[in-house]
């Protein structure tokens, strides 16, 4: 880790730039793909052009076209500004603050880079009200608030245990599951998997805990931070889609894939070192089971992730809308039903952050959380609303997203062109050059593996899709809701009986009702 980027006992005025950031992940790291080392993932055709989109997201903190929306003076007491999303809110009017700068940031991506440096702004901006959760370490909580708010640190994180020997428990798997080998007086080391790390390779820190099972030995009681360089943190990347664009296509034939693409990583720490000051929680056990819905986090992450994923279908949606006027059918009465679904998926997912901004919780001191309720809403209709919306897409556009010549350089070639230019061109005026370009701009974004690796994304950003659900349930049963629910049930039961209303301002039938006032005999057999 460089000086520049995360010494915490630095301080700085300012964010890191474009330019710092790039030079900030230059460390020696070791990530692995296609059977090779990556000697500079700056450089490297699978990470160099993801590393440039998050350097605008940086650049675009000092730009004064943008600076106003996205950043704010920080609360650290060092007279700088930060991005708004990691600095504690304190009212709606912060949060719709907050929403609007996430949104800002998401735009610059088109909304396709979910691991962004303010996805993991929400567990960093609770550092700071909530640092008496981690005692002993509050002062370790209060120092990674700072020092990650006045650079806007890179983080992501790695929480979810491999998915190995689920017959076992996890204190039966310490060849796999992350867990404290030994204890020093410079820290602990630790070793162990993680499963997914996603964007990890191009971040400067990786955030550690555990999430969806119950700890039983201190060792696996863990919630630490490892700088991305540490020496023995290895990450074994998945296969590269940019790379892949950037060997057997170019950016007219792969537009989001070879840019955006956070590639996952299996994430494996062989004793690694991690220093007392980058500890939050060891030994505590039932306060490493219970962190994911105790520190504040789930209900920001559901609020960052619903504002990038209604960018993300602003985009689908413009897209859709100009794909239907190049194939022609944007009048067809079925495609204008289905264009008018997708848009209410859009909207509700921008109502929703309206909801978790204007209506916050109460938390900590005089901060406050977006609204939970909201922010679990969100977490279960993303399951179902991003692929019906990429169903839609697939139905309304048919065998236009592959009546498509394979790459740019078809248009260079004299023999091919006219019959391109005939053949292809689309409905409305648009050439076939344009009529392409929309298409495979499309096909990138739900049909390429990276468009396929993206539905698998969304389908599961939020957790397991059953643990989703009953989340909401426990929730609710913590809120106490569930029993207002019943007891709002059991206020309509008592207000009748057997007998009718047992309330006084309403009127019994008894004048009217013919039950038991006819009632003729049977007649008898002759």
């Amino acid at each position: 880790m460089t000086k520049t980027a995360a010494d915490p006992l630095s301080t700085t005025a300012r964010p890191l730039t474009g330019d710092e950031y790039i030079e900030s992940i230059r460390d020696g790291r070791e990530v692995y793909l296609y059977g090779d080392r990556v000697a500079d993932v700056t450089t490297h055709p699978a990470f160099r052009n993801s590393v440039r989109m998050t350097a605008r997201l940086y650049d675009a903190l000092h730009d004064p076209r943008t600076r106003d929306v996205l950043t704010c003076p920080t609360d650290t007491g060092n007279g700088g500004y930060t991005m708004r999303f990691f600095r504690a809110a304190r009212s709606a009017k912060d949060l719709v603050g907050d929403r609007n700068a996430i949104a800002a940031w998401a735009r610059l991506t088109y909304g396709w880079m979910g691991r962004s440096p303010d996805y993991k702004a929400s567990f960093l901006g609770t550092l700071g009200a909530n640092a008496d959760f981690y005692a002993p370490f509050q002062d370790n909580a209060r120092r990674w608030y700072r020092v990650s708010q006045e650079k806007v640190l890179y983080w992501n994180h790695a929480i979810i245990h491999p998915p190995v020997d689920r017959n076992r428990p996890p204190d039966e798997v310490a060849d796999v599951y992350v867990h404290v080998e030994e204890e020093r007086d410079n820290g602990l080391i630790i070793s162990g998997a993680k499963v997914i790390a996603t964007g990890s390779a191009i971040t400067h820190m990786n955030f550690i805990a555990h999430y969806g099972i119950m700890l039983k030995k201190r060792e696996y009681a863990l919630i630490c931070t490892i700088p991305t360089g540490a020496p023995g943190m290895k990450l074994i990347c998945r296969p590269s889609y940019a790379m892949t664009s950037a060997v057997m296509g170019s950016p007219f034939d792969y537009p989001l894939s070879s840019r955006l693409d956070e590639n996952d990583t299996i994430f494996i720490l062989d004793r690694v070192l991690v220093p007392w000051e980058n500890v939050f929680v060891y030994g505590d056990i039932e306060k490493a089971s219970t962190f994911f819905p105790r520190s504040g986090f789930l209900p920001r992450l559901t609020f960052q992730g619903c504002t990038r994923l209604a960018v993300k279908l602003d985009f689908l949606a413009g897209l859709l809308l100009k794909a239907v006027d190049i194939t022609g059918t944007k009048e067809f009465r079925g495609v204008q039903s289905r264009l008018g679904e997708v848009f209410a998926w859009r909207n509700m997912m921008w109502a929703l952050t309206d909801s978790m901004a204007h209506n916050p919780d109460p938390w900590v001191g005089d901060t406050v959380l977006p609204n939970t309720n909201a922010g679990l809403a969100y977490r279960w209709f993303m399951t179902v609303g991003y692929p019906r919306v990429k169903e839609i897409i697939e139905q309304d556009l048919g065998s236009a997203l592959i009546y498509l010549n394979s790459h740019a350089a078809d248009f260079k070639n004299p023999n091919v062109r006219p019959y391109l230019d005939k053949y292809l061109r689309g409905s409305n005026g648009y050439d076939a050059v344009n009529r392409v370009k929309v298409m495979k701009l499309i096909w990138d974004a739900i049909g390429s593996e990276f468009g396929g690796r993206h539905e698998l994304y969304e389908r599961n950003y939020g957790g397991n899709h059953e643990s989703i659900r009953t989340e909401i349930l426990a929730a609710q049963d913590a809120m106490g809701l569930t029993e207002a629910y019943r007891q709002f049930a059991d206020q309509c039961l008592a207000e009748y009986d057997l007998d009718g209303w047992t309330v006084p301002d309403l009127v019994n039938p008894d004048d009217v009702n013919m039950i038991g006032k006819f009632n003729p005999q049977p007649q008898r057999g002759r």
